[in-house]
């Protein structure tokens, strides 16, 4: 949305050192996923290694300090890297230390190698955790790690609304959502006839929703037009379908996204919509 201040033009200086902090979305996105780490380790008993932690995030901030010091990043994107090593740490498992750190260096090194004027041509975390995945034989997603609490579901969807409405990809959520559980609805309950019981386990997990409020609606990968956005989300949501019910992949949203992902550039190309920029400022374009 256009302001009475320039799009173009930053805002004056005492204005954005004091706007910075409060402005940009990724202390909200931080916040909120760190949250459900510390309550998986606290709540859930994940058998999560404090030591391949520790090292997701050692391997994330040390390449993006790496492309920060040569120029290819500017020193704000330090909390995207934080943000994709809290992404690995909720989503991926790994038993090998190396997978860890393939994983990471895929995940941070896929946003200056992987690009098209200037997007991300995949979700860091994710081409992270797919690439470990077909290289190794020790990585995989853990879709059931989170329960089936109805109350941290809520709290999780509620809470992923909040970061969504700051950054404006709110859309893309729901468009998968609604089409998504639509597809599994009538599958489910019309077509086989099973019990809403049986929908609502499919739907109840947590890595599930954290995909669809985190990992999707990236703004740096998802394409900058509404229209295209939920054009590409109904994709997503359809080869996730196919793939879950026809190819037996329990985990086939995060595939989904993977494939989907290069058509942003498609997306963008026939439908122009305002470049996302991760604080009110406009400041020059930079890799985050």
């Amino acid at each position: 949305m256009k302001s009475t201040t320039d799009m173009n033009s930053p805002l004056p200086k005492n204005r954005s050192h004091r706007l910075r902090p409060m402005m940009d979305a990724r202390h909200f996105q931080f916040l909120y996923l760190g949250s459900f780490l510390l309550f998986g380790l606290a709540s859930l008993g994940w058998d999560l290694s404090v030591k391949n932690t520790l090292l997701t995030f050692g391997i994330v901030l040390a390449w993006q300090s790496l492309f920060i010091a040569v120029g290819k990043a500017h020193i704000s994107s330090w909390r995207s890297a934080l943000i994709t090593g809290l992404g690995l740490c909720l989503l991926f498992r790994a038993n090998d230390p190396t997978t860890i750190v393939l994983a990471s260096s895929l995940a941070i090194g896929s946003k200056f190698f992987f690009r098209f004027k200037g997007k991300h041509l995949f979700n860091p975390a994710n081409i992270g955790i797919i690439g470990a995945i077909l290289l190794t034989q020790d990585g995989w997603i853990s879709p059931g790690q989170w329960g089936s609490s109805v109350v941290f579901l809520f709290v999780l969807g509620a809470l992923g609304s909040i970061v969504l409405l700051r950054v404006g990809r709110l859309d893309t959520t729901l468009t998968f959502l609604l089409v998504f559980v639509a597809l599994e609805y009538g599958r489910t309950i019309l077509y086989l006839g099973w019990s809403h019981d049986v929908l609502f386990h499919k739907l109840s997990n947590g890595s599930f929703l954290l995909f669809a409020f985190f990992m999707i609606t990236d703004p740096k990968t998802a394409p900058d037009h509404p229209l295209a956005r939920k054009l590409w989300a109904i994709a997503i949501a359809i080869t996730a379908f196919i793939m879950s019910h026809w190819l037996y992949i329990h985990t086939a949203p995060i595939w989904a996204l993977f494939i989907i992902t290069p058509l942003t550039a498609l997306c963008d190309a026939l439908m122009k919509g305002e470049r996302f920029s991760w604080t009110l400022e406009r400041l020059k374009p930079h890799i985050s």
